[in-house]
């Protein structure tokens, strides 16, 4: 046994969409009368690539005593529940190149949001001056709060603009999101990995009906926890069902470049 990190199912929260167990490389998930289980502890890598695939909330990543997660007894429960196929995109999870069965435990990887890389510094840091500095580059926020948990559902600054909904990295990500995402629009912020989403799903509802908002964008990073916001949005949609909205989904690279864009709704 040894205290680490692993994942927690509230079976409250859970509501049996199975999601979870595709996404969660490793087959340490499973439905067991309609709920997530975990089926065996030293499966669960605690990375959390699951998170984002869970559109209520349920799934968390907790720090306790736990059996230690068994590289080679993962591999060979994959192996048998999901075949080759299942090997090689564990692997990969794992950051590792090679497909053999037996290759040893992995000294890096993790869930892709969570490593550490660098990108080439382009310019020497800006001086840090004490006192009042002059302003750069002026922000485009016209509201407050910002933030999902914050934001009450009917708020002036919602009616009659469209909404943005950013993953918290995206912003600081690209210095473009200002200007080209936030100026005219209205803006909450989430993180489906390290937010308490409970009430999340109603809250965006809430924003849904009870204002006038012609266009959604959601603005997520490539990995795989910020797909939460996307699972969020859809759940919403299913209890609201607004007639005259439309939902694009917008995807960021690490370096802060556009990848993906599509329409989820209307």
């Amino acid at each position: 046994m040894a205290r680490r990190k692993i994942i927690t199912i509230n079976e409250e929260l859970c509501n049996g969409c199975g999601n979870c167990v595709i996404g969660c490389a490793e087959g340490a998930l499973q439905m067991v009368n309609g709920k997530a289980k975990l089926v065996k502890e030293n499966f669960c890598d605690g990375f959390g690539d699951c998170i984002g695939t869970c559109p209520t909330g349920a799934l968390k990543i907790e720090e306790r005593e736990s059996e230690e997660f068994d590289f080679d007894a993962t591999i060979r429960h994959v192996e048998g529940i999901r075949g080759e196929d299942g090997v090689i995109k564990m692997r990969e999870a794992h950051a590792e190149h090679e497909h053999k069965i037996a290759a040893p435990k992995p000294s890096g990887g993790g869930c892709p949001g969570s490593r550490v890389r660098m990108a080439a510094a382009s310019r020497p840091a800006a001086p840090v001056a004490e006192g009042a500095m002059p302003v750069v580059m002026k922000s485009e926020i016209s509201q407050w709060p910002l933030m999902l948990h914050l934001v009450p559902p009917k708020a002036p600054f919602f009616e009659g603009r469209e909404l943005v909904i950013l993953s918290t990295c995206s912003p600081v990500t690209s210095p473009d999101v200002h200007w080209r995402f936030i100026r005219g629009r209205s803006v909450v912020i989430a993180c489906p990995k390290l937010d308490r989403t409970e009430g999340y799903v109603e809250k965006l509802a809430g924003i849904f009906t009870q204002n006038s908002i012609p266009k959604v964008t959601i603005l997520r990073m490539e990995v795989p926890c910020c797909g939460g916001l996307t699972a969020m949005v859809g759940e919403a949609l299913k209890k609201s069902q607004p007639k005259e909205l439309v939902v694009d989904e917008i995807t960021m690279n690490l370096e802060g470049e556009i990848i993906g864009t599509r329409r989820i709704y209307g």
